[in-house]
């Protein structure tokens, strides 16, 4: 099935399955049913922290009109050890991209089909790329030119569909999560099995290595510790089962001692990194009396913990930012997606499901402007014998500041870049293929994975 599909029959699915209860769709699918919007939820009147109703339409403040906002300085990137970047998954500014060109391509495998998809980001360190492609086999690519130095498939013989999963990377081990219900450390040098650990479901989002613990969400809303040097499972929490989600899945965030952990049911759960211990839990989830696909909660967008905040986006439609201690919610606004939001400087950028970029107070929650990307781009797409006509939205993955361009790339197969003071476009490179996974940047080049199995850097 190919991945543009993918949200859309993830979320029919899910749909089915509150009608008809069907288990085996649900191991396809992780994490809890949640309650709606809560009373404590949102911040008193007293508070300086404005929370915009649900309903009400998402519009620029007026009080922020024409007003400028601040951005650090592009730094360099030595390295991309986790699918965010770092543990925390607070990368603000990099110097990456700068001549906007592709330098080099590379096929790693097997790209999107009927059993296989790209889903997981790259990860980079010591002069490599790593990067799982659609059928769980892990590729070493030389940063420089995008030469093979090694290929492991972790696919067990005989198994087919077992799609999920991704890579990071620390002390010299490559870990891989896995759809084939397996969780991996590689010899990073050579690719050499290392430990691997079985576990009872699927995993489908990427691990988030730090310090001496390497952390994965299963699709049974499972949070589970390795040790790093073992593969012994360390401690475990498990949340509520949710049937209804899409076939996306995230990585926790972890900063200090704290990991936070992303569940479809729209819950963001803070436990202790070292014992499992639950620290606090928060919702972000919403019924919308026009969208049955609101029902569908997931934060299948990696939670992002900067300058002691966590910021966070659920598919049915609250972006939140929350205190990192107490989960208390600082605002909250009404924008679904399945992308990390980038808090960087100021502000909060963030693209929703339907296209929209937005740029955001990240202390008030207020809305400087957006814009729709997908203006332009939207197209009517024939069906069988000229019948069952669709209209057809690219979707968007991003965005990532860097060398002074905010890039996103999307499913028609483009990367873009735009001006992140006024969201201007500033050039457009085709890259061959759809492309659902944000880029990341290494050593001052971007680099894509496209849904067709190819590896693209861009300097």
């Amino acid at each position: 099935m190919p991945m543009d599909r993918l949200l859309k029959a993830g979320s029919v699915a899910a749909l089915a399955l509150v009608v008809a209860g069907c288990g085996t769709v649900q191991r396809v699918l992780p994490f809890s049913l949640g309650r709606g919007p809560q009373a404590e939820d949102v911040a008193s009147a007293g508070e300086r922290i404005p929370v915009i109703e649900f309903d009400q339409a998402l519009a620029p403040s007026a009080a922020l009109a024409g007003r400028d906002f601040f951005l650090p300085g592009p730094q360099a990137v030595a390295a991309w050890p986790n699918p965010g970047g770092t543990a925390d998954n607070a990368v603000e500014h990099v110097i990456a991209g700068q001549n906007f060109q592709i330098a080099w391509r590379r096929n790693i495998g097997a790209g999107a089909g009927r059993t296989s998809q790209v889903m997981a980001p790259p990860v980079a360190e010591g002069g490599r790329v790593f990067v799982l492609d659609g059928e769980a086999a892990v590729s070493a690519v030389d940063a420089r030119n995008g030469g093979q130095i090694w290929r492991v498939n972790l696919r067990p013989e005989g198994e087919r569909g077992g799609f999920g999963g991704g890579v990071a990377t620390a002390g010299g081990k490559v870990f891989v999560s896995s759809g084939y219900r397996t969780m991996t450390a590689l010899d990073a040098a050579t690719g050499a099995v290392v430990w691997q650990s079985p576990v009872d479901v699927p995993i489908h989002g990427a691990p988030t290595v730090s310090g001496a613990r390497v952390y994965v969400v299963d699709v049974d809303n499972q949070i589970i510790a390795f040790d790093v040097n073992t593969g012994q499972q360390t401690w475990s929490y498990r949340g509520i089962v949710e049937p209804a989600r899409i076939m996306l899945a995230s990585a926790p965030a972890v900063t200090g001692d704290t990991v936070v952990a992303p569940f479809s049911s729209g819950e963001l759960l803070a436990l202790r990194a070292s014992n499992g211990q639950p620290l606090w839990q928060r919702e972000l989830s919403r019924t919308s009396r026009t969208s049955a696909l609101s029902e569908v909660r997931d934060i299948a967008g990696r939670p992002v913990i900067s300058r002691g905040f966590v910021y966070a986006v659920s598919h049915s439609g609250v972006l939140g930012s929350l205190d990192a201690r107490s989960g208390q919610p600082r605002w909250q606004l009404p924008i679904g997606g399945v992308q990390a939001p980038l808090p960087v400087g100021d502000v909060v950028y963030v693209v929703s499901k339907a296209g929209q970029l937005t740029v955001i107070n990240r202390d008030s929650g207020q809305v400087y402007w957006t814009r729709d990307l997908n203006e332009g781009r939207v197209r009517q797409e024939g069906g069988f014998l000229g019948f069952w006509d669709r209209t057809v939205r690219p979707t968007w993955a991003g965005p990532i500041l860097a060398s002074n361009r905010l890039v996103l790339v999307n499913s028609d197969g483009e990367a873009v870049a735009l001006n992140p003071k006024t969201g201007a476009t500033e050039g457009t490179l085709r890259l061959g293929s759809p492309a659902y996974v944000s880029p990341i940047a290494y050593d001052g080049a971007l680099i894509v994975v496209t849904n067709s199995g190819e590896l693209v850097s861009i300097r």
